[in-house]
């Protein structure tokens, strides 16, 4: 998330919640998800702005959707997809915070319910608190 428009002084103290690791944060340096995405944009997307939000959310969404053509392969039809993913259970992609997971129900197709607060220090994000649960909320 970038605050250089809005001046990082100004936004010191910012609370936020969200569900993605921050590609430029450096607490995230030595973790395997984002080596990952970072040599996947390398070779696939080398022009790609790592800064920018919307490449992780699209490295994310193209996991999930490997996810459910894989766990619906033996059955490659509309229904046999909705089956996946209306299946998913605890899947981990690589860019979700830890302890953040896709899950879905046949009535529940909103794989994230999870995220965590984060507060802006001046600098960078800093996570707070524990892994929020909006579907453990509702129940």
């Amino acid at each position: 998330m970038r605050l250089e428009p809005a001046a990082l002084e100004a936004s010191k103290g910012m609370i936020t919640a969200h569900y993605t690791k921050t590609a430029q944060d450096p607490q995230w340096s030595d973790d395997e998800g984002l080596k990952k995405w970072n040599a996947f944009m390398d070779k696939y997307h080398p022009e790609g702005d790592k800064a920018s939000g919307t490449t992780l959310v699209g490295y994310s969404v193209s996991q999930a959707l490997e996810h459910v053509l894989k766990a619906s392969c033996d059955n490659l039809t509309r229904a046999g997809v909705m089956e996946a993913a209306g299946s998913m259970q605890n899947v981990e992609l690589d860019l979700l915070l830890p302890g953040i997971t896709l899950n879905t129900s046949e009535t529940d197709y909103y794989p994230i319910e999870q995220m965590q607060l984060m507060r802006f220090n001046g600098e960078r994000w800093e996570l707070f608190g524990e892994v929020m649960d909006a579907s453990a909320m509702a129940n």
